[in-house]
């Protein structure tokens, strides 16, 4: 490939990757970008409810509330892999993988929706995990089926936690998790603000916006994203609770949208259970350019289109 053409490629795939500027992401510049079934694994593929993003792997892993395992998915849905969970502890009642995050080095957070535990585990493709003996650490007392829905990761300044728990009554908590064997692991999380500033029916999972490039070093770095299934809604939150920008997801599937991750580019990646349809989905949501920003890169376009013919 010629370094012309190199460049005409990069131009063009950074008017994809503009997802994302100092004030923040803005929703509204979202549309649906492709839409995947995922394999069903003979039921650890169903029910999809959270999902994380792995920079360092360049792909998803999700876990379905069945608690069955983890999947690693390329960012077009193929199975990459997958990782059963052999056993949970003796205080978990239904085993509901509710929340998801991913930590680096292929280190997993999975959390556990009625007791509020949080389990971290390295992940081995085709190998098993017994939570009951990796390391947690609890944030909550049990909450039966309105618990945990979402955790995500924050690697600024040593690493942190984001939290929602889904209502009666409803909670977005921050701060650490230090986790250890047998339980004995310690939490620092405490409300962050009150969820009635959302106005949303239910908080189903969340993710932060620090690992988004293009946010890096601006406030809106803090900025978190928080899905609400029976609102059908995602919404742009700054950590005091306001709503900067809202997307509505009630035309993308019929499936419950249960999971959302975001990647380096500003790309948003929801799973959707099967809901009696076969299967779970993986959606992408991309944004589209601002005029300005096409308008750039024509011209940039046209000036290399110029020189090579000059040449």
């Amino acid at each position: 490939m010629t370094m012309i053409k190199k460049t005409l490629l990069a131009l063009a795939l950074s008017v994809g990757a503009l997802g994302a500027s100092a004030a923040g992401l803005d929703l509204s510049r979202y549309q649906l970008g492709a839409n995947y079934a995922l394999d069903a694994l003979g039921g650890m593929g169903l029910e999809a409810s959270a999902v994380t993003y792995a920079r360092d792997r360049n792909s998803l892993f999700f876990v379905g509330d069945e608690g069955l395992g983890v999947v690693e998915i390329s960012l077009t849905g193929q199975t990459l892999g997958s990782m059963r969970f052999s056993g949970w502890p003796a205080n978990s009642t239904h085993n509901d993988a509710e929340g998801l995050a991913y930590l680096g080095n292929g280190q997993l957070v999975v959390v556990d929706e009625r007791p509020q535990d949080a389990h971290r585990f390295t992940y081995q493709a085709g190998g098993s995990i017994n939570l009951a003996n990796a390391q947690s650490v609890s944030f909550g007392g049990n909450a039966g089926n309105l618990g945990t829905e979402g955790i995500s990761y924050d690697p600024r300044n040593g690493g942190s936690f984001v939290t929602v728990k889904q209502g009666s009554p409803q909670a977005v908590l921050a701060g650490g998790l230090t986790f250890a064997a047998g339980g004995a692991g310690v939490s620092t999380m405490s409300a962050l603000f009150n969820p009635a500033l959302l106005g949303l029916a239910s908080l189903s999972d969340v993710q932060t916006l620090a690992s988004v490039d293009a946010l890096a070093g601006t406030a809106a770095a803090d900025h978190l994203l928080i899905l609400s299934l029976d609102s059908q809604r995602l919404v742009e939150v700054n950590r005091s609770g306001q709503i900067l920008s809202s997307l509505d997801l009630s035309g993308l599937t019929q499936q419950a949208i249960e999971g959302v991750t975001v990647d380096e580019k500003g790309i948003i990646y929801l799973v959707a259970e099967d809901s009696g349809f076969g299967n779970s989905r993986l959606i992408v949501l991309t944004p589209v350019p601002e005029p300005a920003s096409v308008m750039l890169m024509l011209a940039g376009l046209g000036l290399l289109g110029w020189r090579a013919r000059r040449l």
